[in-house]
């Protein structure tokens, strides 16, 4: 009995920690805004805050679908092409 409550006190721990970050609705504008410019979007649930940035999974371009990384200040350093 032990086991089992140390072990669902470790599953708990680890599925906490993988928890998204949720975005302030401001960014997600700017985010959406530069999207926009970029001839891309994004559903708003599939933008997390990420390392001191933020990651855009889904996103659709004119030109296809990426997964697309943003630093702190909204500029793309990573677009990988899904």
């Amino acid at each position: 009995m032990k086991r089992l409550a140390t072990l669902a006190i470790v599953l708990a721990a680890k599925t906490t920690g993988a928890v998204a970050q949720e975005v302030d609705e401001a960014t997600v504008g700017k985010i959406n805004a530069m999207l926009t410019e970029m001839q891309c979007e994004v559903d708003p649930v599939n933008i997390e805050a990420d390392d001191g940035g933020y990651e855009l999974d889904d996103v659709f371009c004119a030109d296809g679908q990426y997964d697309i990384k943003l630093d702190a200040n909204l500029a793309v350093t990573e677009k990988r092409k899904e």
